[in-house]
């Protein structure tokens, strides 16, 4: 490669030399001469300055048509992405093998199509006749959905550019897709961000609705480049044991509503279908109440859900080392709550197995369900069951306090909508009204009392 060649140019002037001077020889200025770096290669090549296309800008402050919202038909659906599929959004769903993830879209899928717009659904994982055969199972054989079994990114978007942009876009899985432009088999992480990269940009300048169905790892998490989950507008995780018939559809992202916000499902003979009551799946039923069961107000964004929480004590006579198993809760926490229970009540665990599970596989990380979990050791501990039809709400604190909680009115609200006339929590819970009676306590200590001494 030539080397390039040193030029100086006049300040005053602005005349070109090919060598330093003192003064310049057009304007006879002194020391007005400075070398100019020329552009290398590199720079040449890289100069992004010029030669694209003018960027449309929108004012802010103006008004302006927004997107509107496209009910998916699927209560629960609409949910928990906040109200329904906003044009031109990208959506990541991802959730265990057999979850019914497939489903899920199928459904949402034939219920939009039936409406009159238009729905893709482009499988890499199955024939069209397989899919074929999950709609007739589940009565859907009607919709006008148009399905494709491909996996090549160029394909799918050149059929899709010939006919009019639809509704809805469902993509199963992005990691079945491949471009060939890109080297790798499908499922890398440079197959799986071109893919998804080319997806969202078709979705994006043409209004359409994309849902990319992605694969989990053993840990939960979805699979691929943690950037697929920051291209997307909304992550969502479909939930469940597969033993158990309900599911849970949670958003982990959402750029149009709130992350906090589920929908309930439960898997029948005929596909999902939606729960509208969801406490009802977490709790036993029964009428006699038993000792070592507490039910807790959860809060799951605008919901409240009521779970039941169960604990089970064994006394050790052999002297060995105690067991703490917890299935639905953090471990730590419990660890926390039986030396504050231990330390400021005076009660002994050190030599029992401790056993605490929430049913129906129902996942807690709220700390308002501490007071929950302590009367439901106690009342094990003691063996003697809490009072019948009443809720526990309340976070512990080091020191043995009950703190207060967020929403303690609304959760007081719907546990009487169930048939709860009872309530223990903080002395400052506002807002329940006089749908049940509640009790405030101000110490763990006061739990204690109130559950052994039976008052």
């Amino acid at each position: 490669m030539a080397k390039p060649k040193k030029r100086y140019i006049c300040q005053a002037c602005g005349s070109v030399s090919h060598r330093w001077q003192g003064q310049c020889p057009d304007c006879a200025e002194w020391n007005t001469l400075v070398e100019d770096a020329p552009a290398t290669v590199f720079s040449m090549k890289h100069d992004l300055s010029s030669g694209g296309r003018a960027v449309q800008f929108v004012d802010l402050d103006k008004p302006g048509p927004l997107p509107k919202r496209q009910p998916t038909g699927l209560a629960e659906f609409d949910r928990a992405l906040g109200g329904g599929l906003v044009p031109g959004s990208a959506i990541l769903l991802g959730g265990d093998p057999g979850i019914g993830k497939s489903t899920l879209l199928l459904q949402a899928a034939a219920k939009i199509a039936r409406e009159g717009r238009g729905v893709v659904y482009v499988s890499g994982e199955e024939a069209s006749g397989q899919v074929r055969m999950r709609a007739a199972r589940l009565g859907l054989s009607d919709a006008p959905v148009k399905l494709a079994s491909a996996t090549g990114v160029r394909d799918i978007l050149t059929t899709l550019g010939t006919m009019d942009a639809p509704g809805l876009l469902v993509i199963d899985s992005i990691q079945t897709m491949h471009s060939d432009t890109i080297e790798g088999a499908p499922g890398t992480v440079s197959q799986v961000r071109g893919c998804a990269f080319e997806l969202i940009r078709y979705a994006k300048e043409n209004g359409v609705a994309l849902v990319l169905v992605g694969h989990v790892t053993k840990d939960g998490n979805i699979a691929g480049p943690r950037v697929l989950e920051h291209m997307v507008d909304v992550v969502m995780s479909f939930e469940g044991e597969r033993s158990h018939q309900y599911r849970i559809l949670r958003a982990l992202k959402n750029r149009f509503g709130a992350v906090d916000e589920i929908g309930v499902f439960a898997m029948a003979g005929e596909g999902l279908e939606e729960v509208d009551n969801p406490s009802m799946l977490f709790l036993s039923g029964r009428d006699e109440p038993m000792a070592g069961s507490a039910v807790f107000p959860a809060i799951e964004g605008t919901r409240p859900v009521l779970v039941e929480i169960q604990a089970l004590i064994v006394r050790l006579q052999s002297g060995a080392t105690p067991r703490r198993a917890v299935v639905g809760w953090d471990n730590g926490r419990l660890a926390m709550l039986l030396a504050v229970l231990e330390s400021r009540c005076g009660l002994n665990f050190s030599s029992a197995e401790v056993y605490l599970n929430v049913a129906g596989g129902y996942r807690l990380a709220d700390p308002a369900a501490d007071l929950a979990v302590a009367a439901a050791l106690v009342s094990a501990m003691a063996d003697r069951p809490l009072p019948p039809r009443s809720v526990w709400l309340g976070e512990v604190s080091l020191a043995g306090e009950i703190r207060p909680v967020a929403h303690g009115g609304l959760r007081l609200r719907e546990a009487a909508k169930l048939g709860f006339d009872r309530g223990f929590g903080p002395a400052d819970v506002k807002g329940g009204g006089d749908a049940l009676a509640y009790d405030g306590l101000g110490q763990l200590a006061n739990l204690v009392d109130r559950i052994i001494g039976n008052s």
